[in-house]
């Protein structure tokens, strides 16, 4: 099983982002995908889960109304967007399969003026 993860990314205040995770070595559809991001000094924060299978979306309370989440099957790659970043938003951000004993590398989002 990997999950590997789109590159580095440096943002401005209020742009958009998107990362990418890709999948293999399993059948994507039959399990869910976390995203989970770590804040610099911070521990570990879980942002919400997708459902490949059917698109079926979770979002943690703190990102509702800034984070879409999205799976291509064809392709077997999850989605991660977050919106009207913020400097707070600065952070590595990993999708993980569920359960969490899969993990993408990380990807450093940075959102800098």
């Amino acid at each position: 099983v990997q999950l590997v993860q789109s590159g580095a990314e440096l943002r401005n205040p209020g742009a958009s982002v998107r990362v990418s995770c890709k999948a293999s070595g399993y059948t994507f559809t039959r399990y869910y995908i976390d995203w989970v991001r770590q804040v610099p000094g911070q521990g570990l924060e879980w942002m919400g889960r997708i459902d490949p299978e059917d698109g079926e979306t979770k979002y943690g309370e703190k990102f509702q109304d800034r984070l879409t989440f999205s799976a291509d099957t064809s392709t077997s790659t999850a989605y991660v967007e977050l919106n009207n970043l913020r400097s707070d938003d600065t952070a590595v951000y990993y999708c993980a399969r569920i359960l969490w004993i899969f993990w993408g590398q990380g990807t450093q989002v940075t959102v800098t003026s």
